[in-house]
């Protein structure tokens, strides 16, 4: 049996459109983190990460499962047909793996970058600079507003869904 999906806040501005889960944290390098249970988290890319980088043709991790880990350090990378980029941590403590599913399909991460697509995971904190959906809108407005040469606005939030 599976449960309702998390209530979520829409986010549009220019072409972009995302609807954000507010069951986890943001960052501002464009990863969510989610809580699961005691003190581990599964990180994903954001669907804004997941335009900007196009379709996913591979990925990997190269920690070890109980390495530790810090804010910033690379934990792997993945290949799309726009970028190679690497994956970085976005929490610190103890990684806890990558998502074994994406070893037989990285699309998953194009399919359901914010359920099964999740990245890896760690046992730890995450990031302070992570923030609430809410607060990812205000990241978002910035990103796009460099991307696009506009000035700031505060006008992207439509309200949950």
């Amino acid at each position: 049996m599976s449960s309702a999906p998390p209530p979520e806040l829409r986010y549009k501005r220019s072409r972009f459109t995302a609807r954000l889960p507010t069951d986890r944290l943001y960052s501002p390098s464009h990863f969510y983190v989610k809580h699961q249970e005691g003190d581990l988290y599964r990180v994903g890319f954001t669907r804004f990460a997941k335009r900007m980088l196009g379709e996913i043709v591979e990925c990997d991790v190269e920690l070890e499962v109980g390495s530790p880990v810090e804010l910033g350090q690379v934990v792997g990378w993945v290949e799309a047909f726009k970028a190679v980029s690497d994956l970085y941590s976005v929490g610190e403590g103890t990684f806890a793996g990558g998502n074994p599913a994406l070893a037989r399909k990285p699309q998953l991460i194009d399919e359901d970058p914010h359920g099964d697509g999740w990245l890896y995971a760690f046992n730890g904190k995450p990031d302070p600079a992570c923030v609430d959906a809410e607060g990812y809108t205000k990241i978002l407005d910035g990103q796009i507003d460099k991307m696009l040469g506009d000035p700031p606005t505060s006008d992207s939030k439509e309200g949950a869904a």
